[in-house]
């Protein structure tokens, strides 16, 4: 998959669903980014068992071609047998024919040529467009190439932030060589980065929220995409305004003295 293939940047719904108090501001607040035009969204059957899916669901109803659908299979329902029947309840719970962008949530018992062979029979079925991987680390993107079938992998979804540079070093240059996209999820840092009073500063120097700094860090690598998750309004418009903010050499260089790269290899985190 070639990275201009997904959008820069998209809607996350880690934890939606959980609670039904919170369902119809979960509900706004992705229409809203829809409106702004942010129209990839990221779920998986892992969010409130479920729940997050079907609050996906009720925002995109009347609006299934504007939309990038990407949701994720637990480990344990990755197998020949299980990851169809997986998907086929995330499609009832999405309320769609398909899913564009189906990922492996993390690596399991099932062995992955298994979970591979499961996913393409479900892209030829035409229950999925496209199939991926999350929070591989470089030795699992490697065992991945290796299968005939790997070379159909469209994207990593892992955390990366700021605070968090870790797959700069082998993990987004092996993505890179394969044209494979790669998702930053968290890329807020579950909202502590936004906090620090560095990239406060920084920010405030360039006029920007903090947030809207530190994603548009995330974005600015060739074939990364930024999915952070918010259900407050305002939050939801500054993410969406972070796509037009371009990062000069100085500002970068300072973000860089802050946050610094990778000096060596380290093992990926994950949440």
């Amino acid at each position: 998959m070639p990275d201009t293939r997904l959008p820069k940047l998209g809607l996350g719904t880690w934890r939606m669903g959980e609670r039904t108090r919170d369902r119809a501001a979960e509900v706004r607040a992705l229409r809203a980014g829809l409106d702004l035009g942010v129209t990839l969204v990221d779920t998986a059957e892992m969010y409130g068992e479920g729940g997050a899916e079907e609050v996906v669901a009720e925002a995109i109803a009347g609006r299934r071609d504007e939309v990038t659908l990407v949701s994720k299979v637990y480990p344990h329902n990755a197998g020949a047998r299980s990851a169809p029947a997986a998907c086929e309840r995330s499609l009832a719970r999405l309320r769609v024919e398909a899913i564009d962008l189906y990922l492996l949530h993390w690596r399991g018992r099932i062995p992955l040529a298994e979970t591979v062979g499961a996913f393409e029979r479900l892209r030829r079925d035409g229950k999925i467009r496209a199939w991926g991987v999350s929070n591989f680390d470089a030795d699992d993107l490697r065992e991945l190439f290796a299968l005939p079938e790997g070379r159909h992998c469209a994207a990593n979804q892992v955390l990366y932030h700021l605070g968090e540079r870790a797959i700069e070093w082998e993990v987004l240059p092996l993505c890179r060589e394969r044209g494979i996209d790669v998702m930053a999820y968290s890329p807020l840092g579950q909202g502590d980065l936004v906090a620090d009073a560095t990239l406060r500063g920084l920010a405030r120097q360039a006029g920007v929220t903090p947030a809207q700094l530190a994603l548009a860090f995330a974005m600015r690598q060739c074939g990364v995409v930024a999915i952070p998750k918010a259900v407050k309004l305002q939050h939801v418009r500054d993410n969406a305004a972070s796509r037009a903010l371009a990062l000069d050499d100085a500002l970068l260089a300072a973000l860089d003295g802050a946050f610094p790269p990778p000096r060596r290899a380290r093992r990926l985190p994950m949440l």
